[in-house]
C-alpha cells in the first residue's frame, strides 16, 4: 500500500505535520526511533499551553489525538534507509519493513556537540543550557555563565543578565571587539579570558568552574552554544540543500517547508536556523500544509 506521506520523526515538529494531514484525510505514517532532541530536559517551557510539562508528556498527548483518527500510523522504529523512486519514496525500517509513500517529510532533528570540557555533558539540559527563555527562568536571579563557542556567544552573553548576573568566558578563543566588548560592559557582564577547564558539583547540579590558572568562580549555570549536525543522513543522501544557520547547517526549504528536491519536506530543528519547541511545532504545520497542497497537485 501507498501511503501519502511517510513523517521521520515524531517529536514536536514531526507530530505537528502529522497532525495537519491526518486532518487532510490523508494517509500519513510517522516513524519514530524515539531519541528526541529534548530528551535530556525534563520540562518544556514556553510553549503555549504547555508550559512546565515534560516533552515526554506533551509527545504522548500528541500520540493519542492523532491515533484518533483513522488516516494515521505510528510505527515506533528506526528509519535507517530512503529511496526516492517514479512513484515517490521507500523507507527501509531496521526491523527490514519497507513503507512507501508519495511524499516525504524529514523532522529528524539535530545532534548537539558540547564542548569538550568535563562536567558539561552530565548536565545537559539541566543546568548547562543553550535557550534562555527556554530554560532562564529556573535559573533566575543566580551568577550565570556564557562558555563561547562561537562569534555569536558575545551576543548571548548580552542577553542573559536578563536572568542573573553573568560572567562571559572568552576561552581565550572569542574575544569581544571593542563594541562589543563596550556593549557587555553596559550590560553588567565580567568578561573572563581565562579558559574553563572543568565544571564542578554534584550533577544535574553545578557549584562552580574551574579554570586553567587554578581560580574557581561560583556558578549556578552555564549557557552554551552547541555546535549542531543532521542527527540523520537522509537529506544529504537526498541531494537536499543546506544552509548555513548560527551553530551549524540546516536544510534549505521555502515558505511551506519544501527542499530542493521535489516531494521531500522538511521540519523542526533541521530546518529551522532559529530552534525553541514553538517554531518546531509552527514548521511542522507549515511542513503539513505544504504536503498536503502538494499532493492536490498530483
Amino acid at each position: 500500500m501507498q501511503l501519502d506521506v511517510i513523517v521521520i520523526g515524531g517529536s514536536f515538529a514531526g507530530l505537528s505535520a502529522a497532525m495537519q494531514l491526518a486532518r487532510g484525510q490523508r494517509k500519513v505514517t510517522v516513524i519514530d526511533a524515539g531519541e528526541p532532541r529534548n530528551r535530556f530536559s525534563d520540562e518544556s517551557h514556553g510553549f503555549f499551553g504547555l508550559d512546565g510539562v515534560s516533552p515526554f508528556a506533551i509527545q504522548q498527548e500528541a500520540y493519542r489525538q492523532l491515533l484518533k483518527y483513522p488516516t494515521v500510523d505510528i510505527v515506533k522504529d528506526r528509519a535507517v534507509a530512503v529511496e526516492k523512486n517514479a512513484s515517490g519514496f521507500s523507507v527501509t525500517l531496521e526491523d527490514d519493513t519497507s513503507l512507501h509513500s508519495k511524499k516525504l517529510i524529514l523532522a529528524t532533528g539535530l545532534r548537539d556537540e558540547l564542548p569538550n570540557i568535563p562536567g558539561l555533558k552530565e548536565r545537559w539540559g539541566a543546568t548547562v543550557i543553550h535557550c534562555p527563555y527556554c530554560h532562564g527562568y529556573e535559573v533566575r536571579n543566580q551568577p550565570l555563565g556564557v562558555i563561547a563557542t562561537s562569534p555569536l556567544s558575545t551576543h548571548q552573553a548580552g542577553m542573559i543578565p536578563d536572568w542573573g548576573p553573568t560572567t562571559y568566558f572568552t576561552q581565550g578563543l572569542y574575544e569581544p571587539d571593542e563594541e562589543q566588548r563596550a556593549f557587555l560592559l553596559k550590560r553588567g557582564v565580567t568578561i573572563e579570558s581565562t579558559p574553563v577547564l572543568e565544571v564542578l558539583g554534584r550533577a544535574p547540579e553545578m557549584s562552580s568552574v574551574y579554570l586553567a590558572d587554578g581560580r574557581t568562580i561560583r556558578l549556578a549555570a552555564l549557557f552554551v552554544g552547541p555546535k549542531t549536525h543532521m542527527a540523520s543522513p537522509f537529506a544529504e543522501q537526498l541531494g537536499c540543500e543546506f544552509e548555513e544557520g548560527p551553530l551549524g547547517l540546516v536544510i534549505k526549504t521555502d515558505l511551506f517547508k519544501q527542499t530542493s528536491v521535489e516531494g521531500v519536506f522538511a521540519a523542526g530543528d533541521v530546518s529551522n536556523p532559529m530552534q525553541n519547541a514553538t517554531l518546531a511545532s509552527a514548521s511542522g504545520v507549515m511542513a503539513g500544509v505544504g504536503a498536503h497542497q502538494s499532493l492536490m497537485h498530483d
